[in-house]
């Protein structure tokens, strides 16, 4: 009797550290993927306040306002790229992991 109880008990104890070091793994999976977000939407909102200034300025061909969107138009093209090799950059360490 005393030996099915201690299997039982020692069968528990490492479920629940099995189970806490995956909690422990997601939560901080988490967390990060939530500080990367949060890093690019604060630079998409830089650029957008940016092309709404200069949007409200009327625009004639050629000018320097217009080159200045354009310029506006590649940085959040770029951030939103940003965004993508963050977010997969989260993922390919996760992976990375899990392989070990």
């Amino acid at each position: 009797m005393i030996y099915v109880l201690s299997t039982l008990l020692v069968v528990e104890t490492v479920a629940l550290v099995t189970f806490g070091y995956f909690a422990l793994k997601f939560g901080l999976i988490v967390l990060r993927v939530q500080d990367s977000v949060e890093e690019c939407l604060d630079l998409l909102d830089k650029r957008y306040e940016s092309i709404s200034k200069v949007l409200q300025i009327p625009l004639f061909y050629d000018s320097p306002e217009i080159k200045r969107v354009h310029e506006d138009i590649k940085k959040s093209r770029d951030a939103i790229l940003y965004v993508a090799n963050i977010i997969s950059r989260v993922e390919e360490e996760e992976v990375s992991n899990n392989e070990r």
